[in-house]
């Protein structure tokens, strides 16, 4: 078949096409999205009328086709995007206007000018899809390759650019199936050959990455499951508020190991200063410390180091009834946590830390904001 200027010839695969009329040709195409020509108007089409290029549709699409080869070589991948955009709405509108009527498929070269435009079309598209993939627009790259399959099913390009781009998207089981129907077309294509084996190595790697999702979910429904069952058995009250605070990753646990119910409980502790409105933190209390071996080494406190010292100070917890009771130095967290009426909020111990000389005080103090608060005052 002849060619006309830089248009190439039609694809073996577009064979079919001879036995068919222009007007088949456009009602096929017009049976999918992209080609929906005669259903709405399309204003960047409507002003392609108005541009003065020299030449018919077909010489204009193919010049806007070199113009994008050129700069794709070049690596002008924006550019060419827009070279091919351009091809392919020149040809739009010349099948928007065979669709409506406005021109007849025997003007221009008739039938085989009609086919001529199409390849153009084809490969205005899967150069577009090309753009797009060094782009990283991968879900335009799949759009293009599906149009220019939809014009000829056996476009091998077309079919690996789809399959790098679902690839990409991580759409495994699609980017296989793209690829083997690639193969399927030419079996010693090496870009699709090595396409497929980049979806191997992914499957492995998304199928490697699911398994230790899995498995650190199975550890971590395990831990929480003895966790609770540890506590539960030491009779530990715990309670969450709807805004805990953020602890990062501090937390109840058992150690040394979180699913092993013989281990011991550690809590996260805060030691407030109500009077001097400071505080210290204690990441990791054991359940089998005393509160007098953490106050051995933080106080005194470098902001008061007189009435904050490990034996002039007394320490109280909030009960649950919204009292105090007093916390010994020498009794290990479990006891206090186990035999005083006490709860653990949003997984922190919190214990107040008032001196000996004003303790009577704040006692006071403390339960009268507490009687007030009940009573609405």
């Amino acid at each position: 078949m002849s060619t006309h200027g830089t248009t190439p010839s039609l694809p073996p695969a577009m064979a079919a096409l001879r036995d068919k009329s222009a007007d088949e040709i456009l009602t096929e195409l017009n049976k999918t999205p992209l080609f929906m020509t005669s259903l709405e108007e399309n204003d960047d089409l409507e002003a392609l009328k108005a541009l003065a290029y020299e030449g018919t549709p077909l010489e204009v699409a193919s010049g806007f086709k070199e113009r994008g080869n050129e700069s794709f070589k070049e690596k002008g991948y924006k550019d060419a995007k827009e070279f091919y955009t351009k091809g392919i709405d020149v040809l739009l509108l010349e099948v928007r206007k065979r669709q409506k009527g406005e021109k007849k498929s025997e003007e221009e070269g008739g039938e085989e000018e009609v086919k001529r435009e199409i390849s153009v079309l084809e490969a205005c598209l899967v150069n577009r899809a090309a753009c797009h993939l060094e782009l990283k627009n991968y879900r335009s790259c799949t759009l293009d390759c599906g149009s220019a399959l939809r014009i000829n099913p056996k476009n091998v390009k077309a079919f690996y650019r789809s399959s790098r781009a679902l690839l990409s998207l991580d759409r495994i089981p699609e980017a296989d199936d793209a690829c083997a129907r690639g193969l399927a077309i030419n079996p010693e294509n090496k870009s699709l050959k090595a396409v497929a084996q980049d979806i191997i190595k992914r499957n492995a790697q998304v199928v490697a990455k699911k398994k230790a999702e899995m498995e650190r979910e199975q550890k971590r429904i395990v831990e929480q499951t003895t966790l609770r069952a540890a506590l539960k058995a030491r009779g530990i009250r715990t309670r969450q508020t709807a805004q805990p605070p953020e602890m990062e990753d501090a937390r109840i646990q058992l150690v040394p190991d979180p699913a092993d119910l013989t281990s011991t409980l550690t809590f996260p502790t805060v030691l407030l200063y109500p009077l001097a409105l400071e505080s210290d933190f204690i990441k990791s209390f054991n359940e089998t410390e005393t509160l007098g071996s953490h106050l051995d080494y933080i106080l005194p406190v470098p902001w008061d180091k007189v009435l904050y010292t490990p034996k002039a100070v007394e320490c109280y917890m909030e009960t649950v009834a919204g009292g105090l009771v007093k916390v010994g130095r020498n009794v290990t967290l479990l006891k206090i946590l186990t035999s005083a009426n006490v709860e653990v909020v949003d997984e922190v111990v919190r214990i107040f830390v008032v001196p000996k000389s004003k303790a009577e005080s704040w006692v006071q103090e403390f339960k009268r904001k507490k009687a007030a608060e009940k009573t609405g005052a």
